[in-house]
C-alpha cells in the first residue's frame, strides 16, 4: 500500500512537471513553427522535451540518453537532440557523502579505508566517486551509490513502462516496438544500479582487453567493494583535454588503440561496454587508452558476435548482398509484408558505395544511419542485442576521428575479425 502510495505521488509530481514545463512552450511554439516550417517545428518540440527530461531528474536522463542511441526505430532529428543529454546532478556534500559511506559499509567503514576523501573527483546522476586509501596502502577510487536512487529510479521507470503500453496502443506506433525498446532501455539503466555485476563487469574487460598494447582498464579491489559501492584502482590525471596536449604520432596511436579495444569486443570477445562517450575513455600522456565505468555493457551470443563480425568483414570486402542477407538472418522481426529483395538491393548497394570510399571519406555513422532508414522503410526490426553494440561503436567514432582523421576504419578492423571468425591474424576469408 505505502509503495503503491509513493508511485501514485511520484506520478502526479510528473504529470504536474509535465503540464507546466512542456504544454506551454510545444502548444506556443511548436504549432507556429509547424504551421510554416515542418521540421523546424518538430525541431523545436525535440528540443523541449529534452529540457524536460532534464527537468524531471536523472531517471528520465537516463533514459533520454539510451533512447537517444536507438537511431534504428527514432528519428534522427530527435536523436540528434537526445545525445546532447548530460547529467547535471550536483555531487554529494560531505553529509550525504557520509550518509552514503554508512549505507555501503556500515561499522566497518574504518576497517576498509585508512582515509576518505570527502569532495567527488567525478559525480553522475547514479553515483560519485572517491578518492580513498585502503588499510593495506593502495591508493584507490571509490565510486558510491547515490542513497536513495534505486527507489526514485525504480518508480520512475515504473511509470515509464506504464506510458510506454500506452502508447503502444496508438495506431501512430502500430508496428513500432515500444514496450520491447523501453524494456531493454528500462534493463540498461536498472543494470547501472547493479554495482556488483559491474564490478564483475571490469573485470572481465580487464582480462579480455590486456590483450590489446596500451588499453588501461582500472584493477578491481573486490574484497573492498560492496554492493553498494566499487573500490578500483585509482588512475591519476584523468582529463579529458589530455590528447589535445600529444604529439600527432601520439594521437594516431591513442585512434589505433582505442579501435583495437573496441573491435576486440565486438568480433572477439562478444562482451561489450556500450558506453564509451569522452566521459568513459580517457587517454593518458603515457600513450595509454583508459577504459571506464562497465555499468552498460552486453554480451552477445556467440550466433550474434559471429554475424556480426561476418556482417563487418563482408561490408570491409564490399560484398554487399552478403552483408544484407546478414542482416535479415539477424533481424529480431521482419514485417509479414516486407520487400525483402528490396532490401537486398538497396543494402547491399550502400555495402558497395561504402566500400569503395577513401577513408578520409567513409562515415560508420552516416552508413549506420542509411543502414536504419532502410530498415524502417523496408520493415526490418533489428535485433536489440546488436544495436546497442553497434551504436557503441558510433559513440567512439568522432572521438577517434578527432585522434586520426584518416583511419580507415574498415582496415583497421581486420585483425581482429580474423581472430573473431578465423582464429588467426592472417589468411583470407572465405565467407559464405
Amino acid at each position: 500500500m505505502r509503495a503503491r502510495f509513493a508511485l501514485t505521488l511520484r506520478a502526479v509530481r510528473v504529470t504536474g512537471t509535465v503540464v507546466a514545463v512542456a504544454v506551454p512552450a510545444l502548444v506556443g511554439g511548436s504549432i507556429r513553427r509547424l504551421r510554416y516550417d515542418r521540421a523546424a517545428g518538430r525541431r523545436h518540440i525535440y528540443q523541449r522535451l529534452v529540457v524536460l527530461l532534464m527537468v524531471l531528474g536523472p531517471t528520465f536522463v537516463k533514459a533520454g540518453q539510451v533512447l537517444g542511441t536507438r537511431r534504428d526505430l527514432l528519428p534522427p532529428a530527435l536523436c540528434d537532440e537526445l545525445s546532447l543529454l548530460q547529467d547535471s546532478v550536483a555531487p554529494l556534500d560531505a553529509a550525504q557523502t557520509a550518509v552514503a559511506l554508512a549505507e555501503a559499509y556500515g561499522a566497518e567503514v574504518d576497517e576498509v579505508f585508512a582515509s576518505v576523501d570527502p569532495r567527488p573527483v567525478a559525480s553522475g546522476s547514479v553515483a560519485s566517486v572517491y578518492r580513498a586509501r585502503l588499510r593495506s596502502g593502495q591508493d584507490v577510487a571509490v565510486k558510491l551509490r547515490r542513497p536513495g536512487i534505486e527507489r526514485t529510479m525504480s518508480e520512475d521507470l515504473a511509470l515509464i513502462r506504464g506510458g510506454a503500453a500506452f502508447v503502444a496502443r496508438l495506431p501512430l506506433f502500430r508496428g513500432v516496438p515500444v514496450e520491447e525498446v523501453v524494456a531493454n532501455m528500462a534493463g540498461a539503466i536498472l543494470g547501472q544500479l547493479d554495482f556488483e555485476r559491474e564490478a564483475d563487469n571490469l573485470r572481465r574487460l580487464r582480462k579480455n582487453l590486456s590483450e590489446v598494447p596500451r588499453v588501461w582498464v582500472p584493477k578491481v579491489y573486490p574484497e573492498a567493494c560492496r554492493p553498494r559501492c566499487i573500490v578500483m584502482e585509482f588512475i591519476p590525471d584523468l582529463a579529458v583535454g589530455t590528447a589535445d596536449q600529444c604529439s600527432p604520432v601520439t594521437r594516431r596511436r591513442f585512434a589505433a588503440s582505442g579501435m583495437a579495444a573496441m573491435y576486440q569486443m565486438l568480433f572477439v570477445d562478444g562482451f561489450v561496454h556500450c558506453d564509451m562517450h569522452p566521459g568513459n575513455l580517457y587517454f593518458t600522456r603515457g600513450a595509454q587508452v583508459v577504459v571506464l565505468d562497465a555499468g552498460f555493457s552486453v554480451q552477445l551470443s556467440d550466433r550474434l558476435r559471429r554475424l556480426f563480425a561476418e556482417f563487418f568483414m563482408n561490408m570491409a570486402i564490399g560484398r554487399g548482398r552478403h552483408a544484407a542477407e546478414i542482416v535479415l538472418r539477424s533481424a529480431a522481426k521482419v514485417a509479414e509484408d516486407a520487400d525483402l529483395e528490396g532490401f537486398t538491393v538497396r543494402m547491399a548497394d550502400l555495402v558497395e558505395r561504402s566500400h569503395g570510399q577513401p577513408a578520409s571519406e567513409f562515415s560508420l555513422i552516416a552508413f549506420a544511419m542509411e543502414m536504419f532508414d532502410l530498415q524502417r522503410r523496408f520493415g526490418i526490426n533489428a535485433a536489440p542485442e546488436l544495436i546497442f553494440p553497434l551504436l557503441s561503436l558510433l559513440v567512439i567514432e568522432g572521438t577517434i576521428r578527432e585522434l586520426d582523421p584518416n583511419l580507415d576504419f574498415q582496415e583497421a578492423a581486420k585483425p581482429q575479425l580474423m581472430r573473431g571468425l578465423f582464429g588467426t591474424d592472417g589468411g583470407r576469408p572465405t565467407l559464405g
